[in-house]
């Protein structure tokens, strides 16, 4: 399986609480639901759209999968929130028990094993494995070397300070810019690609 990692970054590369004011405050985060003003359903949520249209199964961090476990089964009905709801999803926790898993075809990695039994999903034919939030998850695929596409929402804005998802390890990886489309709100939806070393 591909993996694929899309996000909502910031002109800084901040990723955190793009969905709304309590999302994530972390640190004092306090531009929570920052992406709003400049979603548009064509380009930017046919961009999401895409992405899971060609995901077989989605990977997320145990934070991420806890705010999409509360907010996706609630809006069934929705083409996107059905097949957001049927896919197999995989949350990566130490803490979250299976108990606890409510959200439809969900199975936990623990924590301590994930590089490896990503790995292994990485290995397996399939269509894409999709990564959507998930910063601290993202910042270790990146570093493992485990990504294959990074699809980018890049807004028109910056705001200071917050989670990314790059690495802070000194380590140069290149990436290929593979595609860019721009909306009618500013948004550059860029795929990029990483290219093989040597």
């Amino acid at each position: 399986m591909r993996i694929v990692i899309s996000e909502f970054m910031s002109l800084d590369g901040v990723v955190q609480a793009p969905g709304g004011p309590d999302e994530d405050t972390d640190g004092g985060f306090a531009h929570g639901g920052w992406s709003h003003p400049f979603f548009d359903p064509e380009v930017v949520g046919g961009a999401f759209d895409d992405a899971l249209t060609k995901a077989e199964a989605l990977l997320f961090g145990r934070r991420t999968w806890q705010a999409m476990a509360a907010a996706w089964p609630e809006r069934a009905g929705d083409p996107f929130a059905d097949r957001m709801n049927a896919i197999p999803k995989y949350v990566v926790s130490e803490t979250l028990g299976d108990d606890k898993l409510a959200w439809d075809h969900t199975t936990r990695i623990s924590g301590h094993e994930a590089v490896a039994r990503i790995r292994e999903l990485h290995k397996t034919d399939g269509g894409d494995l999709l990564v959507m939030g998930s910063p601290t998850l993202v910042r270790t695929l990146l570093r493992e070397g485990l990504v294959d596409e990074l699809r980018l929402m890049i807004m028109p804005v910056i705001l200071g300070g917050g989670k990314t998802i790059f690495p802070d390890d000194g380590a140069l990886r290149t990436l290929e810019l593979v595609s860019t489309v721009t909306s009618a709100t500013g948004v550059n939806v860029c795929t990029y690609r990483p290219v093989a070393e040597g």
